[in-house]
C-alpha cells in the first residue's frame, strides 16, 4: 500500500455523506466546523468559496475544493457575503445523497444561471486522520481551468450523472467515485500545487529517497524495519537519513511505523472479523498483549472495545 492508498483508507473510515445542491438567485450556506474532511465539487454554473479569512475564490464547473481540516467557511453567490450571515447548511438525509434545491426568488425580476453543486463530508474518529492530511493547507482549490489530468475530470462526470440523474446502482457506485475524487484531486495538487522547496509532506513524497522509504513502510509495516536497514535500502546514511526523514514528516522513522501499524490494525478491527491476535501479528506485534498497550496508548480504549463500539456505530 502507498501513501496515497492510506490517505484514502483513513478517509474511508469516516462513511462519506454527499448532498446535491441546486441554487439559484441570492443564496449562501456556512459548513464546519467538523471533525473531518469535506469537499465541494461544482458541476455546473460559479459560485464563490468564503473562507474564515482570506480573500474568497471564485469557483466554475468542474472545480473542486478539498477542506482536510474540515475548517468553517461558506459557499455564496457573491464574494462580498459575510461568512456569519450565512445560514447553517442544510441537513443532510440518512442517504448517501441528499438533495437541496433554492430557487430565485419570484421578485428579483432577474435570470440567474443555476449553480449545482456536490458537497460532501467524511467524518474521520481519534486517531484517522493521516499526517499528510494535517499537513494539508485550509483550503486545496483545484481549479478546472488549465488542468491536464483527464482522469479527474471523467471522474466528475461519472459523479454529475450519477447524482444528477439517480441512475440503477449508483449507490454501490459513489463510495467508489468519491474515493477516486479524492485519489486524483490529490495527485493533481501534489503535482500541480505542492512544490517539493515547501517541506513537509510535499518534500516527502517528492524526494526520491524518503518516498521510497514510506513506500517500503507502507508495503510491508509487519517486517521489524530499523532506521539503518531503511537508511541502506535508499542509499543514505543513517544519520542523514533519520535527520531528513524527521525533518519532512514530523516524525522519527520509528515512531512513523508505529502510527501506520496502528492506524491499519484499526481498519482491520473495523472492517474485518481476524481475531485481535491476528490483528496484532498484521500490525508486526509479536504479542497479543504488546499490541493492546500501544492500541490503547493511541486510541484511548482497548482493541476489542474499539471493534465493538466501531460495530455499533455502523449499525452492525
Amino acid at each position: 500500500m502507498d501513501v496515497f492508498s492510506d490517505v484514502i483508507a483513513t478517509m474511508k473510515a469516516g462513511h462519506a455523506k454527499l448532498t446535491r445542491s441546486r441554487y439559484s438567485g441570492r443564496w449562501g450556506n456556512r459548513y464546519g466546523p467538523y471533525p473531518g474532511a469535506g469537499f465541494h465539487l461544482v458541476l455546473s454554473g460559479a459560485c464563490w468559496l468564503i473562507p474564515p479569512s482570506g480573500r474568497p475564490v471564485r469557483l466554475s464547473a468542474g472545480d473542486v475544493v478539498l477542506l482536510p481540516h474540515g475548517s468553517v467557511h461558506g459557499m455564496s453567490d457573491r464574494p462580498d457575503r459575510p461568512l456569519e450571515g450565512l445560514p447553517p447548511a442544510p441537513a443532510q438525509t440518512g442517504t448517501l445523497v441528499g438533495r437541496v434545491t433554492h430557487p430565485a426568488p419570484a421578485h428579483t425580476g432577474r435570470s440567474f444561471d443555476d449553480t449545482l453543486l456536490l458537497c460532501g463530508a467524511y467524518r474521520l474518529g481519534r486517531g484517522a486522520v493521516h499526517p499528510f492530511l494535517r499537513g494539508l493547507p485550509d483550503v486545496v482549490h483545484i481549479p478546472a481551468a488549465g488542468r491536464q489530468h483527464g482522469e479527474l475530470d471523467s471522474v466528475i462526470r461519472l459523479l454529475g450523472t450519477d447524482t444528477l440523474e439517480d441512475r440503477p446502482g449508483a449507490q454501490a457506485t459513489l463510495p467508489a467515485l468519491l474515493d477516486l475524487l479524492l485519489v486524483y484531486a490529490l495527485r493533481v495538487w501534489l503535482e500541480a500545487q505542492c512544490p517539493q522547496e515547501a517541506g513537509g509532506w510535499c518534500a516527502a513524497l517528492k524526494d526520491p529517497a524518503i518516498g521510497a522509504a514510506l513506500d517500503r513502510l507502507h508495503r510491508d509495516p509487519a517486517r521489524a524495519w530499523t532506521v539503518r536497514e531503511l537508511a541502506e535500502s535508499v542509499g543514505l546514511s543513517r544519520t542523514t537519513f533519520a535527520g531528513r526523514f524527521t525533518a519532512y514528516v514530523g516524525q522519527s522513522p520509528i515512531a512513523y511505523l508505529t502510527w501506520w501499524r496502528l492506524s491499519m490494525a484499526s481498519r482491520l478491527l473495523r472492517e474485518t472479523d481476524a481475531p485481535i491476535a491476528s490483528v496484532a501479528r498484521q500490525a508486526g506485534y509479536a504479542s497479543e498483549h504488546a499490541f493492546a498497550h500501544a492500541f490503547k496508548r493511541e486510541h484511548g480504549v482497548p482493541p476489542g472495545s474499539f471493534r465493538r463500539a466501531a460495530r455499533e456505530a455502523g449499525g452492525a
